[in-house]
């Protein structure tokens, strides 16, 4: 795929979160992306080696985790269907994986607790 100056305004993100991945920023990126681009995103990350996970997310768009091998295949033995649906044990550990701010995912994890026994 080809990409024209729109594509590669909508791509920035992506590009940006590689570059993160790259420089050691983070171990792990979670990327909601429209579904056109899956072919150009896969064939990017496996040109650099770097091991990516793909799950549908709503009608034309992708959830796209790349990064650290270790992490990928925690990933695909994690998550079987819809991050909405993930239980809230399952979605502390996604949360941490992706280096998201350990208080506030303790937080949230004490509110789908409460949520859940209510």
């Amino acid at each position: 795929m080809e990409l024209s100056k729109e594509n590669i305004l909508e791509l920035k993100v992506f590009f940006n979160h590689i570059y993160e991945y790259k420089k050691g920023v983070r171990q792990m990126v979670l990327y909601t992306m429209s579904q056109k681009y899956e072919s150009y995103a896969i064939n990017r990350l496996k040109e650099q080696g770097i091991a990516h996970y793909i799950l549908p997310a709503g009608k034309n768009t992708i959830n796209l985790f790349f990064g650290k091998c270790e992490c990928i295949q925690v990933i695909k033995l994690l998550i079987d269907g819809s991050l909405s649906q993930l239980s809230p044990e399952k979605d502390f550990i996604l949360g941490s994986l992706l280096g998201y701010d350990v208080c506030a995912q303790c937080t949230r994890y004490c509110e789908q607790l409460k949520r859940k026994s209510a």
